[in-house]
């Protein structure tokens, strides 16, 4: 057979295919070593390529980059080799210097924060609804983000993360329903970001605070985490391989409509024992009142009465909570994650009801179960969790110029 001619030009050694995926490679690469800074800090640069697998030279030039962005720092104390030559000088998050804003819009009150690089809560405000309008409630919210920094001292603001129970699609940026608030197609992104001047990012608060809890919270190194969240609003998250599933326009983590076993309560859909209407803090205040526990709609009057010995208090709570065990018994059949992260006032503050939680899910998955590690403050970490996590994916998104 006749040989195959020699091609007559010369062959290209790089083509277009690596020019594009090199910056996701660097862009995943530098991702990888900041966590890990995150998590280990302060940690040797050895030691993160041993941790990542990364070459020596590779996290050098990360860790270099990641310095001039402004979001490490060399620790102030080296750590000795153990052998000759010099000590090793160990790597930090660079907590100091920017910040991130929080906004989260709940039923009765819009939370506004500021939260540092560490997902720690630096300001609060909680800014009580004079009517859901959204117009109205998102100036505010965006006038007291403005208000916050204005008062802190020192940090750049990067981005503000929004966060909300019901349907939340995050590429378009839009609260898309929330029955609840009597929101649709809400444009969130673009009323808030008008109002700051800042980059808005903007998910649901179950999915939030699964990223929350891998960062840095109790999930960190699970390989696959189910939230759920009870508050008005129930919805769920369920994240593997660090990658939260949202389905076509986020509307993954709808559960309010499951039903639960051995429920009662009706719902306005016209089913009983629904999931939402059952562990709503609504129906939680309610029962509260009825039994005469206190005459308002805040659930932690219900948790201070508790505290202060009310056994109506104590007895609505550990129900609640069991009943929220057997939704994740549920759950946990169905998904089966490593872990299982719950958001609920009783299990985030009182042994007895965490203990009633987790016997309703059983005994081979009990000690999965964990409540979440933001209790004090955990709306603010779910609107600032939104913006900490585009962060911690893509840090070389961070601009020099804002050094």
């Amino acid at each position: 057979m006749p040989r195959t001619a020699a091609p007559t030009h010369t062959p290209v050694l790089s083509s277009p295919v690596p020019r594009l995926a090199d910056p996701d490679r660097r862009r995943t690469s530098a991702s990888v070593v900041l966590r890990s800074v995150l998590a280990h800090g302060p940690v040797a640069r050895s030691t993160i390529a041993r941790l990542t697998g990364l070459s020596p030279a590779s996290v050098t030039d990360h860790c270099a980059r990641l310095a001039r962005l402004g979001l490490i720092r060399e620790a102030a104390v080296p750590r000795q080799s153990g052998g000759v030559g010099r000590p090793h000088v160990p790597v930090d998050v660079d907590d100091s210097r920017f910040l991130v804003g929080a906004v989260h819009v709940a039923v009765p009150y819009t939370t506004v924060a500021l939260l540092d690089l560490r997902g720690r809560v630096v300001a609060e405000r909680r800014l009580k609804h004079a009517g859901t309008e959204p117009a109205r409630v998102l100036a505010r919210a965006g006038d007291g983000i403005a208000a916050l920094l204005a008062g802190a001292r020192g940090g750049t603001p990067l981005a503000v993360g929004f966060a909300a129970g019901g349907w939340v699609d995050r590429d378009s940026g839009t609260v898309v329903r929330h029955p609840l608030l009597g929101w649709r197609d809400v444009p969130v992104r673009e009323v808030i970001g008008a109002r700051t001047g800042l980059p808005v990012h903007v998910d649901g608060h179950a999915r939030s605070l699964v990223n929350a809890e891998r960062l840095f919270g109790g999930a960190r190194g699970s390989r696959s985490v189910l939230h759920l969240f009870v508050g008005n609003v129930v919805d769920a998250a369920f994240a593997t391989n660090d990658e939260v599933h949202y389905g076509p326009r986020s509307q993954a983590g709808a559960i309010a409509h499951l039903p639960v076993p051995g429920g009662t309560e009706p719902c306005d859909c016209g089913r009983v024992g629904c999931l939402q209407a059952e562990l709503s803090e609504r129906t939680l205040c309610r029962r509260a009142r009825a039994a005469g526990v206190h005459a308002g709609v805040n659930p932690m009057r219900v948790l201070d009465a508790a505290a202060a010995g009310d056994p109506a208090a104590v007895g609505l709570l550990v129900a609640r909570s069991r009943m929220t065990g057997r939704a994740v018994g549920m759950l946990l059949a169905v998904l089966n994650p490593e872990t299982v992260v719950v958001t609920e006032v009783g299990a985030m503050h009182r042994e007895d009801c965490l203990a009633a939680l987790r016997q309703a899910v059983g005994a081979d998955r009990a000690d999965d179960v964990k409540p979440s590690a933001f209790a004090d403050a955990v709306l603010a970490v779910a609107g600032g969790a939104v913006a900490l996590d585009v962060l911690y994916r893509d840090p070389l998104t961070v601009s020099p110029e804002v050094n």
